[in-house]
């Protein structure tokens, strides 16, 4: 409580900011686990029962997982009668809607790792100011206390720094995983079109014989 006097209402600024920041990445992290699967098993459940026939079965499996690729692949099976070009624009925008929802929160945390040093920095400025104002009434004997007033401007930079430089690490971990979850998305895309063309060609085939 002493060092938060010390820091004036800035560093209370960048506490409440710190809160937050935890309390984001720590949502998407657990958000991160509930909504992530084992793509190559799921693709692997779902070709079996594409190539079965059994759409049911198809729908019952990707129903029963929470993961962003449960619900992508399941609006391909909704919609397995369309077309193959509209059925792949319609499984892009689907993977646009999950890549909002993943992405939720992380431009708060850029903003954060953008400020805290900024108002960190602001708050030494405003300490040194006080200082400096008080300079004229300082005499030789009392330049440890003027050393002792600018430590303690410095509070607010610290503190900026301390809080800025794990936002940005926690935000370049948590950009990766929404990068991954991307890629798996689209490759999700490409399975499910690539079965989807390869049962109508199975298709055709057996109307010809």
């Amino acid at each position: 409580m002493e060092i938060f006097s010390y820091g004036g209402p800035i560093i209370w600024v960048l506490l409440f900011l710190s809160v937050l920041s935890l309390a984001i990445v720590l949502e998407r992290l657990w958000f991160f686990k509930v909504h992530s699967t084992d793509p190559q098993k799921l693709e692997l459940a779902l070709g079996e029962r594409l190539y079965l026939g059994d759409s049911k079965g198809a729908a019952d499996l990707l129903k029963s997982g929470k993961s962003s690729l449960h619900r992508v692949l399941s609006v391909a099976v909704d919609h397995w009668e369309a077309d193959s070009d509209a059925l792949q624009i319609l499984l892009e925008q689907e993977v646009r809607r999950e890549l909002f929802k993943l992405e939720r929160g992380l431009s708060f945390l850029s903003v954060i790792s953008r400020i805290a040093p900024l108002l960190g920095l602001l708050g030494t400025i405003l300490g040194m100011i006080d200082v400096f104002r008080n300079l004229p009434g300082f005499s030789g004997a009392n330049m440890a206390v003027m050393a002792e007033g600018i430590w303690k401007a410095l509070i607010t930079t610290v503190a900026g720094l301390s809080l800025a430089v794990p936002v940005i690490l926690s935000l370049t971990y948590l950009q990766s995983k929404v990068e991954d979850m991307e890629e798996t998305l689209y490759r999700g895309v490409d399975f499910i079109i690539r079965e989807k063309l390869l049962r109508r060609g199975e298709n055709e085939k057996g109307n010809n014989q």
